[in-house]
């Protein structure tokens, strides 16, 4: 399965075919329905562990990105990174990984509560991104996959969401 985590308008889903997406293939996530953030409680590794404390429809967002292949990230490129909306809900996901650390490529990262193959791969769109920008949300990406033990798969930049179509999803 593929999941899409997106902070588009309804009318954006429209014109880049998201919302004609099979739900047999694919699962997406609407970050613009977030309204509790993540406490940095760490009730889902201690309390609940591998799903968040708060009760709402991002509680087993960690669960949820370990049932899927690939982690597709649509986000309005915001000083290098993803909208604050995408931000929240990955912080929900953290439940993905376990407490615990390890040493992986002389690093120190979390334990994989899942063992699979993930990829992440993120469209940014936003005409006003900076070549820097771009480079720091390329390196975000890398670090993302690095920390969730994942592959780095496709980032791509566009000036407006209404291209989203033309790249194909």
């Amino acid at each position: 399965m593929k999941l899409i985590l997106h902070d588009l308008t309804k009318e954006q889903c429209q014109n880049a075919g998201i919302a004609d997406l099979s739900e047999e293939q694919y699962r997406i996530i609407d970050s613009s329905g977030i309204d509790r953030y993540c406490i940095g409680c760490f009730g889902c590794w201690l309390k609940t562990p591998g799903r968040c404390v708060i009760k709402d429809q991002f509680r087993e967002m960690g669960e949820t990105l370990a049932k899927a292949d690939e982690l597709l990230i649509i986000s309005r490129g915001t000083f290098g990174s993803y909208s604050s909306a995408v931000k929240n809900v990955l912080d929900r996901s953290i439940s993905y990984v376990e407490p615990f650390f390890e040493i992986r490529k002389g690093e120190m990262h979390h334990k994989e509560r899942y063992h699979k193959n993930l990829t992440i791969s993120a469209i940014f769109y936003g005409s006003d991104m900076t070549e820097n920008e771009k480079e720091t949300a390329k390196n975000l990406v890398t670090a993302n996959a690095v920390n969730l033990n994942a592959t780095v798969g496709n980032v791509c930049f566009l000036k407006d969401a209404e291209e989203i179509k033309e790249v194909g999803l």
